[in-house]
């Protein structure tokens, strides 16, 4: 795991409690394309999370407590672009 996707898998874990998370690194697959960062990658990725912290909230607002646990990933262009599965323990 690289440090991107290490830093995405610590934030998540400290502000939404997942009880499962998977970060994938699709940057691989963006070679050429805008955004990503050569050999390093880690420029695009896909996160599955599930966590309570979801509860009663949209798609829309779970990806943006997903957002708002990245804050400065995303605002910084740290992450080009980010796939979100999110749910509800439980929830297919």
């Amino acid at each position: 795991m690289g440090k991107v996707a290490a830093e995405i898998e610590n934030r998540l874990n400290a502000a939404l409690a997942p009880a499962a998370l998977e970060v994938i690194d699709d940057s691989h697959h963006h070679r050429g394309h805008a955004g990503h960062r050569g050999d390093d990658g880690e420029s695009h990725f896909t996160v599955k999370i599930s966590s309570a912290a979801f509860a009663g909230q949209s798609r829309i607002g779970r990806q943006r407590a997903v957002y708002a646990a990245l804050g400065d990933l995303v605002r910084e262009d740290r992450i080009h672009a980010l796939r979100i599965i999110a749910s509800l323990p439980g929830e297919a």
